[in-house]
């Protein structure tokens, strides 16, 4: 619009939203960067202190957005990870392959290729699993890329489970190794080691998290082999209705819930065999994880 000698641009009110959320971000990266910077070396002390040490197996769940104010790559994040536990111990990470639910994920008759279907669990995750030396567990749903002393020999016969994340697993491997559960930016909800206790605890608990069918699927395995794999599903139905913070206050008062912030990243520990324990003590009480 032009006025005499005056030009008047119009903005709409669209345009100033996204103006303004950009102007947002670059601030609240200001204030990260300022005010809330962490480095690698920041994270390795931090794990040190929550109790993470040479030759511990841990799960790792992280999200890479929590990262506000990281001085470091996400590939630093791994390092980390692999210099705190060493090369006696083991880091592994899920690598599930679907978004929404196994079962409708199962309808697409996918086939796993263990070598090249990405990771659907975040950044670090995927770039763990093309990294050197980690190999990856072979189930079409939820596999896991494993890193560190006898990596190949956890993740052996995944395929042939009964349920997804149950006995001979990698997550059964991660409480007979007396493993630690490391959230990196990340809540309890995503607690995949929670559905190896529902298989444990399936007959005492008020319903059954897993489906009546069994499914099948088919996966290529790094040297081609194609495996057959039938297993129960986890039933959408009750998924919807989980809900892991109610583990929390019992974690939190028996001691177990670890928990320190390096920068604007929040740092969880649990180990495992504490989960365990806490989650059976609950199931006695009649208290589960479920709305």
């Amino acid at each position: 619009m032009r006025c005499g000698l005056y030009s008047f641009t119009m903005i709409s009110t669209k345009d100033l939203k996204i103006r303004a959320k950009k102007h947002m971000k670059a601030f609240k990266r200001f204030v990260s960067n300022t005010f809330r910077s962490f480095t690698p070396v920041d994270i390795q002390r931090t794990l040190g202190g929550l109790g993470i040490a040479r030759g511990d197996t841990v799960l790792v769940h992280s999200s890479f957005d929590a990262f506000e104010g990281f001085q470091g790559k996400p590939t630093d994040v791994i390092s980390v990870l692999q210099n705190v536990v060493g090369g006696e111990g083991v880091v592994m990470m899920p690598t599930m392959t679907f978004g929404g639910t196994a079962v409708a994920y199962a309808r697409t008759k996918p086939l796993f290729d263990a070598a090249r279907t990405p990771s659907r669990m975040g950044l670090l995750t995927e770039l763990f699993r093309r990294s050197t030396g980690v190999v990856r567990s072979i189930h079409p749903t939820h596999s896991v890329a494993i890193w560190g002393h006898d990596a190949s020999m956890i993740a052996a016969g995944h395929h042939l489970a009964s349920t997804p994340c149950g006995v001979g697993t990698p997550f059964d491997a991660l409480l007979k190794r007396q493993g630690k559960i490391v959230l990196l930016g990340t809540d309890i909800g995503v607690l995949t080691f929670f559905h190896m206790l529902e298989e444990i605890l399936e007959h005492e608990l008020p319903v059954t998290p897993f489906t009546d069918e069994v499914f099948h699927f088919q996966s290529r395995g790094k040297d081609g082999q194609i495996l057959d794999t039938n297993c129960r599903l986890f039933e959408p139905a009750v998924s919807k209705r989980r809900n892991l913070h109610k583990v929390v206050p019992y974690l939190k008062k028996s001691g177990a819930w670890r928990e320190a912030r390096v920068g604007g990243l929040k740092i969880i520990i649990l180990a495992a065999a504490d989960v365990d324990e806490v989650v059976r003590s609950m199931s006695k009480q009649g208290i589960y994880c479920y709305d």
